[in-house]
């Protein structure tokens, strides 16, 4: 152990988003009503699209849909779009598997990485992410076998950044001391009784790594409610989300949202009016704690 004449089926031309969108329209758990959820997102104003290829959360290919038709119909340019998605090994999926069970790891991550792209209808992926590391502790030397497979998408042009998810301090300071590409994002739930993950997020910003969180509101349910935080939404008139999702800008991350209430949708994105306090971000930074 190591401690894709341009119909809505056509792969889209790729041109490089120069840089990540402020907020990431995340996908999971939304199954047959994926395709409609990722378009009244785009047709909202999101412009990022956070997906997996594991079926048993997500469904890539109606993400690809979404994005398809929505190009198609003239709402976004495929610049304009900043497309994620996930390599999950085989102890993440169900039997829907998108890659040969028997194969090696590398011809697994080729063999997934060619199936998103067939599910999402584009040529290349903006931000190409490990789902996670095979183990709750350090890196196997499966995991990095997976990292240099993507790290070969990344050196063919395929994948401009390349990313981590759900991942220690610990297992990512061992990524970077192995990666040859280092990763340009870190996606984890972040808890609040964990100071919003705040060890790796220190981590992150010490090295140049985007820090995206997710679960900002279903992990914090209980924290959400205390008089300090519902003082501080009060006072500045806005959602307890709008306030979280502030929150998590001012803090330097790149916030997730899974949200299927239209009105959510534009509520999340109206959060550029108005600044926390720093007296406001220290209180929610202990909220937890």
């Amino acid at each position: 152990m190591i401690d894709r004449e341009a119909g809505t089926n056509a792969r889209l031309p790729y041109s490089v988003a120069v840089n990540p969108p402020t907020f990431l329209y995340g996908t999971a758990w939304k199954e047959d009503e994926t395709e409609r959820l990722v378009r009244l997102a785009l047709d909202t104003g999101f412009r990022g699209i956070d997906t997996a290829n594991q079926r048993k959360h997500y469904f890539e290919a109606g993400v690809g849909a979404a994005i398809a038709t929505a190009i198609h119909d003239g709402v976004v340019r495929r610049d304009e779009l900043f497309i994620q998605t996930k390599f999950t090994d085989r102890d993440g999926q169900d039997h829907r598997l998108p890659y040969d069970e028997d194969a090696d790891l590398t011809t697994q991550v080729r063999q997934s990485f060619a199936s998103s792209l067939d599910h999402l209808r584009v040529d290349t992926i903006d931000s190409y992410v490990l789902h996670g590391p095979s183990r709750r502790r350090g890196l196997t030397a499966g995991d990095i076998e997976v990292w240099r497979a993507m790290e070969s998408l990344h050196a063919a042009a395929s994948v401009h950044h390349l990313g981590a998810s759900n991942i220690t301090l610990e297992q990512l300071e061992l990524l970077l001391e192995h990666a040859r590409v280092r990763p340009a994002f870190v996606q984890n739930r972040c808890f609040a009784r964990n100071g919003w993950d705040s060890e790796v997020r220190a981590f992150c910003r010490a090295h140049g790594v985007v820090y995206q969180g997710f679960s900002l509101l279903t992990a914090n349910v209980n924290e959400l409610r205390r008089a300090p935080f519902r003082s501080i939404v009060a006072r500045v008139g806005r959602t307890p989300a709008q306030v979280v999702f502030r929150f998590a800008r001012q803090v330097g991350m790149l916030p997730l949202t899974g949200t299927t209430d239209p009105a959510h949708m534009r509520e999340d994105l109206a959060i550029d009016d108005f600044v926390l306090s720093d007296d406001d971000v220290d209180a929610i930074e202990r909220i937890g704690v």
